[in-house]
């Protein structure tokens, strides 16, 4: 269980943060990047969830919990040191990537397929969930770039890469099953 009966520190006020294993590195290093990406996804998730209701919000609450989940196993180093650990660290699973794509599954049966790249936007959900989608990204390739000089949890890099996916088909769903997709016209404003 955390306890946190002081917020601030002090221990940040040079530049350098603590890992999850207490390892300090640069608040700029590729691995604080890679998760602090995560929790702004979070947030601005959490700013989704004000337009959702329903199965959608209990959804959105699930992946909020895994975004945790992924910002502990992104902060935890040492990949090797896992097995031996007394206190092994919480890693993303591929049943979490599993679930993901279930529900895209399930999501995507609603849908007419797309016959048109859609513009960001249509109801302030898929607006938000564009965000997300896009943010979701951002955390995937920098994930992506720490794993090319550090080991991290593959499944990691692959619950972004399907998360994104699934924000991308949260947002049709919540344009009305795809009824409200704004559309892009290539070449409309020449």
């Amino acid at each position: 269980m955390v306890v946190l009966n002081k917020i601030y520190t002090r221990t940040g006020d040079k530049g350098t943060t603590a890992l999850g294993n207490g390892d300090r590195v640069a608040k700029h290093d590729a691995r604080v990047a890679a998760y602090g990406t995560t929790d702004e996804l979070n947030s601005v998730l959490g700013v989704a969830r004000l337009h959702s209701e329903g199965e959608m919000d209990a959804a959105l609450a699930r992946i909020q919990n895994d975004l945790f989940d992924l910002g502990a196993d992104l902060c935890r180093p040492d990949m090797a040191k896992d097995a031996a650990a007394e206190y092994p660290p919480l890693r993303v699973v591929a049943s979490q990537v599993l679930r993901l794509e279930t529900e895209i599954d399930a999501m995507n049966v609603q849908l007419e397929p797309l016959r048109s790249f859609i513009l960001p936007g249509g109801s302030a959900l898929a607006a938000q969930l564009h965000v997300c989608r896009t943010v979701a990204r951002r955390a995937e390739r920098l994930s992506v770039e720490l794993s090319q000089v550090e080991d991290i949890n593959a499944d990691a890099v692959t619950y972004l890469n399907r998360l994104s996916d699934w924000f991308f088909v949260a947002a049709r769903v919540a344009n009305d099953n795809g009824q409200s997709d704004v559309l892009w016209i290539p070449g409309a404003n020449r």
